[in-house]
């Protein structure tokens, strides 16, 4: 007699969320995640003034300073980790180690400070890790369409844009969807058309 096999098998893939200092990184994985998050936020000190552009983010007064983790289910069967990456340069030594073993990433980005998001989307890009860019509308902000913040970073074609609210668990949770869906396309074009 054959033995049956169990459908219960998990799967765990590694997500990134990255962007620049005060984005929403730490609220989004907060928002999403289905465990407690772990956090690693400090209060921004004068030392860290002289390093640290806080431009735009005059309110912001803490700080990743490691990582933040997370976990959620997005079905039966299937579940993301999530590492939120700092933002400040002075932390990128951290992403070489984080991003392996990475399914993809999302990289959040505030229009108001486009500008920030670009060290990310490079790295990424580089890299060649399959990444979405989630446009966190932050409110009072000026609204752009998907189109123009492609147009904007100038993204490499399908790479998607999202817009989304970090702070709502529904719209993080269809950010990371559509991350999980992008990855999929791109890893399986890669496995049909390998480049050398």
């Amino acid at each position: 007699m054959a033995s049956e096999r169990s459908d219960t098998t998990a799967l765990a893939l590694k997500i990134l969320v990255a962007g620049g200092f005060g984005v929403g990184k730490t609220t989004l994985v907060g928002a999403v995640s289905e465990i407690r998050p772990l956090r690693t936020e400090e209060q921004l000190s004068q030392a860290g003034q002289l390093v640290d552009d806080t431009g735009g983010v005059d309110r912001k007064t803490t700080t990743t300073v490691a990582v933040d983790f997370g976990r959620i289910t997005i079905r039966s069967g299937l579940s993301l980790y999530l590492f939120g990456t700092p933002g400040q340069d002075r932390f990128w030594f951290l992403w070489d180690e984080l991003s392996q073993g990475a399914l993809g990433a999302v990289v959040l980005a505030d229009t108001r400070r486009l500008d920030a998001c670009f060290p990310a989307v490079d790295y990424f890009e580089h890299r060649r890790i399959p990444f979405v860019v989630a446009v966190n509308c932050f409110p009072g902000a000026r609204a752009y369409g998907a189109h123009d913040v492609s147009r904007a970073l100038d993204l490499d074609h399908g790479t998607p844009v999202v817009l989304c609210d970090a702070r709502d668990r529904d719209s993080g949770k269809e950010v990371l969807v559509r991350l999980v869906e992008h990855a999929g396309r791109v890893h399986t074009a890669r496995l049909l058309d390998p480049v050398p």
